[in-house]
């Protein structure tokens, strides 16, 4: 299988997420699946029921970051000499054209991508057009609204 590239605050991320689901999340589940027992008839007991959902949709997510986990390639650009070129994981200010605003994004992986905070995944069709370029570049790429067209005003490895 491919190892899928991930920045180092996003595989942190994921960790955290692992160990607070086991250490805190699987236990309290677990306590609550014993109190529900207690209560005695399981068939009619909705507590039970609920905590034992809960416990599904824990240990799927658990499996689920434990399989992702096994699979990144972490890559932190603080240690990348990438000559000014925008590469994974570099934080890009650009000037939309059209519009003449300032914007900020910076590169990561698919998991990790949130476009309301500026993070974008590799894979979207502007880090496509940004990756390579450098500062004063213009890019332009079609985007689902029409053509877009950015000018690089920054690029950063932070």
């Amino acid at each position: 299988m491919n190892k899928v590239p991930m920045t180092v605050r996003g595989a942190e991320l994921l960790r955290e997420e692992l160990r607070r689901l086991k250490s805190e999340e699987r236990p309290r589940i677990i306590q609550a699946i014993a109190e529900a027992r207690a209560h005695g008839d399981l068939k009619e007991n909705a507590e039970y029921h609920a905590a034992k959902d809960q416990q599904g949709f824990v240990e799927a997510r658990i499996k689920e970051i434990e399989a992702k986990l096994s699979n990144i390639q972490v890559i932190d650009v603080t240690t990348v000499d990438a000559k000014g070129k925008i590469v994974f994981g570099a934080t890009v200010e650009l000037l939309d054209e059209q519009t003449g605003k300032e914007i900020v994004y910076r590169i990561v992986g698919e998991d990790e991508a949130d476009i309301k905070i500026g993070l974008i995944s590799f894979t979207s069709p502007i880090a496509r057009a940004l990756i390579g370029k450098n500062e004063g570049d213009d890019v332009r790429f079609s985007a689902p609204g029409g053509e877009k067209r950015y000018e690089v005003i920054q690029v950063r490895y932070e």
